[in-house]
C-alpha cells in the first residue's frame, strides 16, 4: 500500500502537525490503517487474504486525522487551569479544543464496509 504526497499533505493541513511532529512514515503509518475500496469497488485485498493488483490505493483521512488529533489530545491532558498574580490560564482549552477536531473529523470519516466470507468455506454441491 502507498500513501500519496497529497494525502500526507493533506492529513498535515487537517491536524495541524508539522514534520518534527510527526514523520512522513509516522503519518503514512497511520494513514494506512483505513484502506477503503476505490472508485471501481476493489478492496485493497481479495477475498481468500491476497492483495489485490486491481486496487488503486484510497483511504479514509478523516479517520487518520482523527486518530492524530486523539494523540494530541492526550499529550495536552495533564494540563491545567490555574491562577497566579490576579490572572487566570485555561490550559485546559488546548485538550478540549483537540478532542472536539477529533470528533468532528470521526464525524467526516467514511461509511465502513467489511466483506464476510464464510470460514470453513462451504462445498458446493457437486449435482447442482
Amino acid at each position: 500500500m502507498t500513501v500519496s504526497a497529497a494525502d500526507i499533505a493533506a492529513i498535515r493541513r487537517m491536524t495541524a502537525v508539522t514534520n518534527t511532529e510527526y514523520s512522513d512514515d509516522e503519518v503514512t503509518d497511520i494513514v494506512e490503517r483505513y484502506p477503503v475500496a476505490d472508485a471501481a469497488g476493489n478492496f485493497p485485498t481479495t477475498p481468500d487474504g491476497e492483495v489485490n493488483a486491481d486496487w488503486t490505493p484510497r483511504y479514509d483521512l478523516h479517520a487518520a486525522a482523527a486518530d492524530i488529533w486523539d494523540e494530541k489530545a492526550s499529550s495536552l491532558a495533564a494540563r491545567y487551569d490555574f491562577t497566579a498574580d490576579g490572572s487566570t490560564y485555561h490550559r485546559s482549552q488546548a485538550y478540549n479544543q483537540a478532542m472536539q477536531q477529533a470528533r468532528w473529523h470521526r464525524s467526516r470519516r467514511m461509511i465502513g464496509t467489511h466483506r464476510m466470507v464464510a470460514y470453513p468455506r462451504l462445498e458446493q454441491d457437486e449435482e447442482a
